[in-house]
């Protein structure tokens, strides 16, 4: 029999009585008892925030889209209290506090959470390699990239990433604006409507029949080939995480601004799809940050992907994968359809992440026609998955009526409207077990 690290599955099994739950495909909540560190080290995000700004005045310019925010990539936070009625009475249970959306789905430029790293990591490369070639100052004005000589210098350099869509999409649309050339691995799961719009845009899109881990893998070996290629690496790039976790910071203004208070009195309650781990870990550490212990930090992750549940709970991290417990890696939920999680952003969630759960395809389709009946929001699939969050957290916690509760998207408003219809009219007719 196989063994996995030294164990059977079936040891693996009666060691971890919910291994047995995910083996089995069936919804399952999974609680992490973290130590966060007193001092948290934010430099990498502070260092981070400094270069986006430095880019805003570029990114007004090259995208209209963001001229209303001074160039900054960022989302609104919205109350959404006829989705928290709907929850509520769909289920027949109470939600303890307040239902929010952090509207990722909405991002300027690549409409997705990934527009956060993805762009942040490229805007990086494309001043280190301006500043080293003497044709940019960090004091200039940015607007200055937006010419022939720099789209010149940047063609002789590839960017390549592995994606199952989402990260593709941002790497690709910034990327070829600035004059990068850009090879995007894709996997199996990635949305036809993606690889379209990636070559409509002059991106190099190279398709494979197997899953995400597959075309990273061959990602970073093309990379490796020549010295003018530069690999993004949504497992192992810092880059990435510390992009993602500028969004914390930003957040904390949002909730100011609406009058919301976060103490220990109004706990906030985050609830983050994941995939590889690298978008939900970097904003998860963020928000450690800025609330401390009066955050509770929850990824949510589909049942036949729940790679970084399992990477967490066996303690095996990167060196396990859901195909060791007979899992398919295949979802609705194409950006969260990933074999194994980020090693580094497992390693930051020890002493970060509260708790994980699970969610099937069915409530993910119900929740999205749900959304859209009771907001008129639209988001794909992946972000519908934190919507179950707030109703296990008011079984799990005894939770004060002053809690606040986040669902963060994911991705959706570039979404063709036929797509859209279709996952609209699928959550129309699935039923939903409570």
């Amino acid at each position: 029999m196989k063994k996995i690290h030294g164990k059977t599955k079936d040891e693996w099994l009666k060691e971890l009585p919910i291994l047995q739950d995910i083996s089995e495909r069936k919804e399952c909540y999974w609680v992490n008892h973290p130590n966060p560190p007193l001092h948290l080290d934010c430099s990498k995000i502070d260092e981070a925030e400094e270069r986006l700004n430095r880019f805003a005045p570029y990114l007004a310019h090259k995208f209209p889209e963001t001229k209303a925010q001074s160039g900054l990539i960022e989302s609104p936070l919205v109350r959404v209290q006829h989705m928290q009625d709907r929850l509520e009475q769909l289920h027949n249970q109470a939600i303890a506090g307040k239902l929010f959306l952090k509207c990722d789905h909405a991002l300027a430029i690549s409409g997705s959470v990934k527009a956060r790293g993805g762009i942040y990591e490229v805007l990086k490369l494309a001043e280190q390699l301006a500043v080293q070639q003497g044709l940019l100052k960090i004091t200039d004005d940015y607007r200055k990239i937006d010419s022939s000589i720099f789209r010149s210098f940047y063609s002789r350099y590839t960017i390549i990433v592995g994606s199952t869509g989402n990260l593709g999409l941002s790497i690709g649309l910034i990327g070829r604006t600035l004059g990068f050339q850009v090879n995007v691995h894709m996997s199996s799961d990635a949305k036809q409507w993606k690889k379209d719009l990636l070559r409509k845009r002059g991106v190099n899109v190279v398709e494979h029949g197997s899953d995400y881990g597959e075309a990273v893998k061959q990602g970073r070996m093309e990379a490796e080939k020549s010295p003018l290629c530069h690999f993004i690496d949504d497992e192992k790039s810092a880059d990435l995480f510390f992009g993602y976790a500028t969004a914390a910071r930003r957040l904390k203004n949002q909730l100011k601004d609406l009058g919301v208070q976060i103490d220990e009195k109004h706990p906030l309650f985050v609830y983050l799809p994941c995939g590889v781990g690298g978008a939900p870990g970097g904003i998860a550490y963020g928000l450690r940050q800025e609330f401390g212990k009066h955050v509770h930090l929850t990824f949510a992750e589909p049942v036949e992907s729940p790679c970084f549940l399992l990477g967490m709970a066996t303690k095996l991290y990167s060196s396990v994968s859901v195909h060791d417990f007979g899992l398919t890696n295949r979802t609705a939920a194409d950006g969260l359809a990933v074999g194994r999680p980020s090693e580094l952003s497992s390693q930051y969630m020890i002493n970060c992440l509260n708790a994980s759960f699970t969610v099937s395809d069915t409530r993910i389709y119900r929740y999205l026609a749900e959304l859209m009946d009771t907001e008129g929001i639209y988001a794909e699939p992946s972000a519908l998955t934190g919507f179950y969050g707030p109703l296990l957290s008011s079984k799990v916690y005894d939770l004060p009526e002053t809690a606040v509760h986040i669902i963060w998207s994911t991705g959706g408003n570039m979404v063709p409207l036929e797509v859209r219809e279709a996952d609209y009219q699928t959550g129309k007719g699935v039923l939903l077990n409570p």
